[in-house]
């Protein structure tokens, strides 16, 4: 019986599983790096024990100094969450080598789908059915998908439309794959555009009993990393299901597998093809969880301790949809920083890896929660977390929840027309960035500072902010993003109440309550309401001198380590050509040159660290 339970995980994996065992009275423990330490797993953990030494990027991949964590804290059990090392045989092995419970499958069969290569073989072997592979230095056809043989996540993964760029696409998966799994392996697949990436759920016992616990629609990506997941899919009938969940028992019995696991497929038509199997629980379990009325968590440990399943799974019932909640901006590069305010209500549940105040850093997957709504249909569910959603106060990082919203009022998505393609650039939705200030929320921006302004005032605090004996001109605010004359108030306006905090306004009869936060006094000014969020940068009056750059500037996204520069000081580039790679969360993020021009000055080293803002090149455009 487990008694005490170490994650070898952190975030909102850690505090998923530290749920589950306080609803079974087990002890928890958790471990954390330095730029962890006030994180929230740490804080509901009973036990935690600081993993030192390790850089940051590399400390939960620590096999022994976790080993000693487990001696350290008294711990007789290791459940290894998802990412890191989870699917790592080798640290499998040395969990029962030291005498405690591993919570995942045996180490053979991680060992046999570690390698997507020969996992591909096993699987033909047992009669699943698999895409052709290629050897990268020769494929046979065009386009192809170039993928790290070892782990997932979409790292390691390049899409090759012609020969011309093949050399430079494995060159980058192989890095890829190297830092962030240890090894360099890659092959080459067809590339299936615009099939929906469906994965089934499975759970089996060591008494041979092996539950399919129906399907998820995986499909919508970015990066090769999923966004929204959603139980059952929309586009799989009853006998493709059957087929599907056929498939992926007859994978988990090939391999002697026992414990919760994910069988992934790719689905074009009638056609259905092996993708990999995850051999640990997914970042989109809760689905099937809401659907199927279980936890899987539990579920796992019980098998953990030798209990056997019943004979058949319980049936499904209604339909489940899940977001994932990114620090992102636009163009999909990570944000770090601290979130000053984090609040989801609603008919949701959240699993999140923050609170409002933490620190998102630079060394971990920028995912702060995933959100999760069930209903009776997947109309149902999709408006529970449109509403969730839209209400959602996320203050201090930009985020991609526009692009959620975005996505699930698609009319695509919303006909269930979802594929891998959606998110691409030639896909019907793109991540533009944040949409226009409407007026009224910056009314209520403008009207929330005057009262702020007062509410400060020294003197007469009761006068009525702006007070003029004789009035000269419009009183205006003024943003980066936008103007606005908030006294007088446009015509058909009505200021009901104006406090810092919150507002309400009526226009044409029709009342909004308007809830504002500014963290500092000069910084952005956060407004929610129903519709939606707002973010306003107020312009200072006198504003500080700030250090410029020189024209042609290529500025860090985000904080990172310079990978590889690839031009040289004089010499010519085309638009679009790379100049230099930084890699930050254990990806490759390329910085390309943006019109034809000369470089004029590298600024930077290989294996440099850079801050966010930092110049790395300077491009003098060619004069037309």
């Amino acid at each position: 019986m487990i008694t005490r339970l170490l994650v070898a995980n952190r975030g909102e994996i850690a505090r998923r599983v530290f749920r589950t065992c306080r609803s079974l009275g087990i002890s928890t423990v958790a471990v954390f790096s330095d730029p962890d330490a006030d994180a929230p797993h740490v804080a509901e953990a009973d036990l935690a024990v600081r993993l030192r030494g390790a850089k940051p990027s590399d400390t939960y991949l620590a096999v022994d100094r976790i080993i000693e964590a487990c001696r350290a804290s008294g711990a007789d059990a290791v459940h290894p969450g998802y990412g890191f090392l989870s699917e790592n045989a080798g640290f499998a092995r040395a969990v029962l080598a030291a005498g405690l419970t591993w919570v995942g499958p045996p180490p053979a069969a991680i060992e046999a789908m570690g390698s997507k290569i020969a996992a591909k073989r096993l699987m033909a072997e047992a009669g699943v059915p698999v895409l052709p592979s290629f050897d990268v230095a020769a494929p046979g056809e065009f386009p192809l998908l170039v993928k790290a043989s070892a782990g997932g996540g979409g790292r390691g993964m390049r899409i090759v439309r012609e020969v011309g760029e093949l050399a430079r696409e494995v060159a980058s998966a192989r890095r890829e794959a190297e830092a962030a799994f240890g090894d360099p392996a890659v092959f080459a697949e067809p590339l299936l555009e615009r099939a929906r990436h469906i994965e089934v759920q499975v759970l089996a016992d060591a008494h041979g009993t092996v539950w399919a616990l129906g399907e998820r629609e995986c499909s919508i990506q970015r990066r090769h990393q999923k966004v929204v997941e959603e139980c059952p899919s929309p586009g799989v009938s009853s006998e493709l299901r059957e087929r599907l969940c056929a498939a992926a028992i007859r994978a988990a019995r090939k391999i002697g597998y026992v414990g919760a696991g994910t069988v992934e497929f790719l689905v074009k038509a009638d056609r259905v093809a092996f993708l990999e199997m995850n051999t640990r629980l997914q970042v989109e379990h809760p689905v099937t969880e809401l659907v199927h009325g279980v936890d899987l968590v539990r579920l796992q440990l019980e098998v953990a301790e030798g209990a056997a399943l019943p004979p058949v799974p319980p049936e499904p019932s209604g339909h489940a949809v899940e977001v994932r909640l990114y620090a992102e901006d636009a163009g999909y590069l990570p944000q770090s920083g601290v979130l000053q305010r984090f609040e989801i209500t609603g008919d949701v549940r959240v699993d999140s890896g923050v609170e409002s105040g933490s620190v998102v850093s630079p060394y971990y997957d920028p995912m702060l929660a995933k959100v999760i709504a069930h209903g009776s249909s997947r109309a149902e569910a999709v408006r529970k977390l449109v509403a969730a959603l839209r209400r959602a106060r996320l203050h201090g990082l930009t985020t991609n929840r526009d692009l959620l919203l975005k996505i699930l009022t698609n009319p695509e998505f919303e006909a269930g027309d979802t594929h891998t393609g959606l998110l691409a650039p030639d896909g019907p939705v793109h991540a533009d960035g944040p949409e226009p200030i409407g007026e009224l929320p910056a009314l209520a921006a403008a009207l929330a500072m005057a009262a702020a302004n007062r509410r400060r005032a020294p003197v007469l605090a009761g006068m009525p902010s702006g007070w003029r004996n004789v009035r000269s001109q419009p009183r205006r605010a003024h943003f980066k993003e936008t103007d606005v004359v908030y006294d007088p108030l446009p015509e058909g306006v009505t200021a009901i109440s104006a406090e810092p905090d919150k507002v309400v306004l009526e226009r044409d009869g029709v009342r909004q309550t308007f809830e504002i936060a500014q963290y500092d006094e000069d910084g952005p000014v956060h407004v929610d309401h129903a519709g939606g969020h707002a973010e306003l940068t107020p312009v200072p009056r006198l504003p500080e001198p700030v250090e410029h750059v020189a024209p042609g500037s290529l500025l860090a996204p985000m904080p990172g380590s310079v990978l590889r520069i690839e031009v040289e000081p004089g010499e010519r580039v085309s638009k679009g050509r790379p100049v230099l790679v930084l890699e930050a969360m254990k990806m490759e993020h390329r910085i390309i040159a943006p019109a034809d021009g000369v470089v004029s000055g590298v600024h930077v080293e290989k294996g440099q660290q850079v801050e966010a803002g930092a110049v790395l090149a300077i491009i003098q455009e060619e004069d037309r």
